[in-house]
């Protein structure tokens, strides 16, 4: 298993704005402080979401991406990178394995964060059809598409990106966690970041207790200390 002191460089591959933040900006943020590379790349702009009824789906996806660049500062992320899918009908297809073969190859790092594809029947909001399908077509792009010199060999041939294997990839939204992360000293960048997505989280009223209860329930569950803080994955060993 990969140790968290082997992890130099970091490919985090979600749907939306805020999917980074809700289930792992605890464990960037720890990751960033230890000296760690981390990219984001969001397939879509988020722009089916909100509650502003009165904004069109351009100006949303305007808004989510200024928002989700906003929180990825209060991480320590700067290299931020949208796919441009449309929220809402994202499909696990080839063309989009190859899209984040692509950035795969691009970021080369050692670990893929991703959501899981497998539905959440104790959890619904975990199961969007667009988190399944960016969860699915990640694990796909990175085993065996970015390794694979023959897979998109026009990744190769006309943008020059080599074949490159990822170590290991953590699941976020999943029923199984088999992986927990200590981020009781970065809990509250992980709440900034999430605040920083006002269109998605100024409607909840305990926005923090919300999070620091989700949270202190994974560290229960990993063994840590009352008064700690966790976030919850699943590993998949891939090297």
């Amino acid at each position: 298993m990969l140790d968290e002191a082997d992890i130099k460089k970091v490919l985090v591959v979600v749907a939306h704005p805020d999917d980074i933040d809700f289930g792992a900006a605890g464990t960037v943020a720890r990751l960033t402080e230890a000296g760690a590379e981390v990219a984001y790349c969001l397939v879509t702009d988020g722009d089916a979401g909100g509650f502003d009824r009165a904004m069109d789906n351009g100006g949303m996806a305007a808004l989510r991406r200024t928002e989700q660049t906003a929180a990825a500062k209060c991480v320590g992320v700067s290299d931020l990178r949208f796919l441009g899918y449309r929220d809402g009908a994202v499909e696990q297809t080839l063309g989009l394995r190859r899209d984040i073969a692509r950035v795969i190859r691009q970021v080369r790092p050692d670990l893929v964060v991703t959501s899981t594809p497998e539905r959440n029947y104790a959890r619904i909001s975990p199961s969007h059809p667009d988190h399944r399908a960016v969860g699915g077509a990640t694990l796909d792009a990175v085993y065996p598409d970015a390794r694979n010199p023959y897979a998109f060999p026009e990744l190769l041939a006309d943008e020059g990106l080599e074949a490159w294997t990822v170590r290991e990839v953590w699941l976020t939204g999943g029923m199984t966690p088999d992986h927990y992360v200590d981020v009781t000293l970065t809990v509250d960048r992980k709440i900034a970041a999430l605040r920083a997505h006002e269109s998605q989280t100024s409607h909840i009223p305990d926005l923090d207790g919300m999070i620091r209860g989700m949270l202190s329930g994974h560290a229960a569950a990993a063994g840590l200390p009352e008064g700690s803080y966790a976030e919850a994955f699943q590993r998949v060993i891939t090297a």
